[in-house]
């Protein structure tokens, strides 16, 4: 969310994508020039910073001009989202009035990090800052990827840049980054010492800027590809998921489990990787471009109502009744009352059976089960 008329120049190195230029430097300057897409899902989000940030100005007697009435993804569920919002950051600045710090809070600041990273500034959501504590809070309306607050590249960098303005003012020795992501009820906080932020950004984040910055260094697969422009076409990611097909396997016939947990560690990624593969063929074709041994075809098409007001008429005038009676599902009924009137009317009358087993990595946070937990549920 970074502004003004160098926005251009701050796309260049922007806090949001450091995890991606950090990683892999020569990214940044071989993206520069891609036009990004416009996303449904982007609108939505800056529509609901705004919402979040007229409602904890309001709270704080701040001058506030309500958004609602222009924005187009409005609904109760962004309401209730910020509203939660708005109650963790108060919470969070009367942490800090209790301990007597001396807090300031400063919502969508400006953060300069040019001092690290060449020509880079971003938007903070909210920066809440005392006598020997920072705490940075990043709200995420995004509902597709829970976002880690751990060593979170972004908000490190807006970290480093509210150090800086106020350094003068406030000895601050201990920093704390939130992610608040309500829809995947999703809230993490990481904290660090404020030396070792600096350490890491005179350390790493400086010299990897500089790389970046100058389209130097190597490329580098990894997680950080999720968001990457050219991440169909990356000639370094196509060999980082081909090495799974040319994986020495030993003799035997059949796959020993050290070999199956080898190839799982790099199976999400393969598949993501195919994924982005076929989405940008489909574009390509989609566009008049040719692609050797494809083409475009008419897909398998349902049967559908041309007018079902006309069709519901025409059944109920032969004596039927044209319509299916059933309970809106947890979502939709969630959406048509409210987060909070869902839970004063449903809440007694909603039970949440244990999930289906799921296979995922060592490293995941939840608690390994066997069979034999899921099978008690039964």
């Amino acid at each position: 969310m970074s502004g003004g008329s160098a926005m251009a120049k701050h796309a260049l190195l922007s806090p949001s994508s450091a995890a991606r230029w950090t990683s892999c430097p020569p990214s940044a300057r071989l993206c520069e020039h891609i036009a990004e897409a416009p996303s449904l899902f982007a609108e939505e989000g800056t529509e609901a910073h705004a919402l979040c940030e007229y409602k904890v100005r309001l709270a704080l007697g701040l001058p506030a001009q309500d958004p609602t009435p222009t924005l187009g993804f409005y609904n109760e569920q962004m309401e209730d989202c910020a509203n939660e919002y708005t109650a963790f950051v108060l919470d969070a600045l009367q942490q800090e009035r209790d301990a007597k710090r001396d807090p300031i809070i400063l919502l969508e600041q400006k953060v300069d990090i040019s001092s690290y990273v060449p020509e880079c500034s971003g938007t903070a959501d909210c920066i809440i800052v005392s006598d020997r504590h920072l705490h940075v809070i990043d709200f995420k309306y995004g509902q597709g990827v829970p976002v880690s607050a751990e060593r979170n590249t972004q908000m490190m960098l807006y970290a480093l840049g509210a150090i800086g303005m106020f350094a003068s003012l406030y000895e601050m020795e201990q920093v704390s980054m939130t992610v608040f992501q309500p829809r995947l009820a999703n809230v993490g906080t990481f904290t660090m010492a404020s030396e070792e932020l600096l350490e890491w950004a005179d350390s790493y984040l400086r010299s990897r800027a500089d790389l970046a910055f100058k389209g130097e260094g190597d490329f580098c697969s990894g997680p950080h590809c999720r968001f990457c422009k050219v991440k169909a076409t990356c000639r370094k990611r196509a060999e980082a998921n081909l090495d799974l097909a040319r994986y020495e396997f030993t003799k035997p016939v059949l796959l020993g489990d050290h070999e199956i947990a080898e190839i799982l560690t790099q199976a999400d990624e393969l598949a993501s990787w195919v994924s982005d593969i076929r989405g940008y063929s489909f574009s390509l074709l989609e566009r008049g471009g040719t692609l050797e041994g494809f083409k475009l075809v008419e897909g398998r098409s349902i049967r559908r109502y041309a007018d079902e007001a006309a069709a519901a008429d025409a059944v109920r005038s032969a004596g039927f009744d044209p319509y299916e009676h059933k309970v809106l599902g947890i979502t939709a009924m969630t959406e048509l009352l409210g987060r909070t009137r869902f839970n004063e009317i449903l809440g007694s009358h909603v039970v949440k059976p244990k999930g289906k087993p799921t296979l995922v990595p060592e490293g995941d946070k939840r608690p390994a089960i066997t069979i034999n937990d899921f099978m008690e549920e039964k």
